[in-house]
């Protein structure tokens, strides 16, 4: 009897050993994701490992400047040209090879149809090729998930996102799931933003031009519509108009009244904007009771909007976060670890997966 309870002992120990082994070896195997954005204006890969970004790069277009805004054909074309020097760019900087890559992430959507299947074109030939996953990724999400590269929110949290065709305001109960409770009706406040400063003859993109000069101006100066959109939605549309319409009535008593104000006009138009974002959210905080708050997206890039956020959590109490300025506007980093922590979760996509132009 003695006997048998040592041999027993013997295997048992001899099994437990060779599990923590390997549970020891997988633990520390490293999972190393290329992320590809291109959804809209910007082609830009990274590459990170497990969580740890490695590299980020980004080509943009200046091509549509001229345009006052975005152009779809230009900007697909633009990134067929873009796509394999930015990927040889970013592997190279990562230090690693294309063969070390245990999977491709993606921006399936949304955005511009044209620029997303040039995207998801290129990572499903890539995936292929190497014999690698493949991982589409929810742009508005990335957004979301880019806190996750130098900090940790504790779920759940909600994130204010802002940015040039989206304002949504989510509840993130974990990694991959997400609860959108406002967001916008019509207009983003990115695009509010691009489309006053061209109001006011700024270049595009405007919206950092009236962060610039806001900073030299009065934001009580003038006052314009704030409308609201029921809920914890936002409406922009109606501030749009209403500053077209001031702008108009004054220039025609006063033909330099835009030139002589426009340090005081685009601290106005902030301010509005501004003041609308943050009435939503603090409504939102009240009703979810969330003790952490996030923000993201191009957008979380202007100055009085993080200003006024840190003022939130502290009237809240709460916890905050903000990207670094990198992470705000559209980058890969955020497509490469959403595509990390899916890849944990075994969330692949097959080669028959389209881009979708709209996504929620």
């Amino acid at each position: 009897m003695n006997s048998t309870k040592i041999k027993v002992s013997k295997k048992r120990n001899v099994f437990l050993s060779n599990y923590l082994f390997f549970k020891f070896i997988f633990a520390h195997v490293s999972i190393i994701i290329l992320g590809i954005e291109s959804s809209c204006d910007d082609t830009a890969v990274s590459l990170c490992e497990n969580g740890k970004i490695l590299s980020n790069i980004t080509a943009s277009q200046s091509i549509h400047e001229q345009w006052g805004g975005v152009f779809p054909e230009l900007a697909s074309r633009a990134h067929q040209q873009n796509i394999i020097p930015v990927i040889d760019a970013a592997v190279k900087k990562s230090g690693k090879k294309l063969t070390d890559i245990n999977a491709i992430a993606f921006t399936r959507g949304p955005g511009l149809i044209g620029s997303l299947l040039v995207g998801t074109s290129f990572a499903k030939g890539l995936s292929l090729a190497l014999g690698v996953s493949l991982i589409e990724v929810n742009h508005i999400h990335a957004h979301i998930l880019a806190h996750f590269i130098d900090a940790s929110p504790t779920f759940p949290f909600l994130c204010l996102t802002v940015s040039g065709g989206h304002t949504q305001l989510v509840l993130v109960q974990s990694h991959n799931t997400f609860k959108i409770i406002g967001e916008t009706i019509d207009d983003a406040a990115g695009e509010a933003f691009d489309k006053t400063a061209k109001m006011l003859g700024l270049p595009y993109p405007g919206g950092h031009l009236i962060d610039k000069y806001a900073q030299l101006g009065n934001a009580q100066a003038f006052k314009f519509a704030m409308p609201k959109a029921g809920g914890l939605n936002f409406s922009f549309s109606g501030l749009k108009t209403s500053v077209l319409y001031f702008l108009q009535k004054q220039e025609k008593l006063n033909p330099n009244f835009i030139a002589e104000n426009l340090n005081d006009l685009c601290a106005s138009i902030q301010h509005t904007i501004v003041e609308m974002l943050i009435a939503n959210l603090e409504e939102a905080i009240k009703e979810t009771g969330v003790k952490e708050i996030a923000l993201s997206g191009g957008v979380s890039a202007n100055s009085l909007l993080r200003k006024r956020f840190e003022e939130t959590a502290r009237k809240f109490q709460l916890a905050c976060y903000i990207p670094k300025f990198e992470y705000c506007t559209d980058n890969a980093a955020m497509i490469a670890i959403s595509g990390y922590f899916k890849y944990l979760e075994k969330e692949f996509s097959d080669l028959t997966v389209e881009p979708l132009a709209r996504w929620k």
